[in-house]
């Protein structure tokens, strides 16, 4: 139990952040698995797109780190132009 009102205020505020990431992280994962699971060219470029726009999103914000989501956007980058 925190003994300060900041401290208390801390606790809340990690709370909502730690929630608010793990939403976005694991909607994250579900979009790059679906488009690893795709087989469709044309869908897969489509997903593609939505996909580095979500990745590109999460590092602005501080979610995933910049360089995690190139190493994510090059790799998905390859499965999708090894489908055409």
């Amino acid at each position: 139990m925190p003994q300060h009102k900041s401290a208390a205020k801390r606790a809340r505020q990690s709370a909502k952040r730690r929630l608010y990431n793990r939403i976005h992280r694991s909607r994250m994962r579900t979009l790059i698995k679906k488009l690893r699971a795709t087989d469709d060219a044309e869908q897969a470029v489509a997903q593609l797109n939505e996909v580095k726009a979500y990745l590109d999103r999460l590092a602005t914000k501080g979610i995933i780190h910049k360089n995690k989501a190139a190493n994510l956007k090059s790799q998905l980058d390859k499965k999708v132009n090894a489908l055409r």
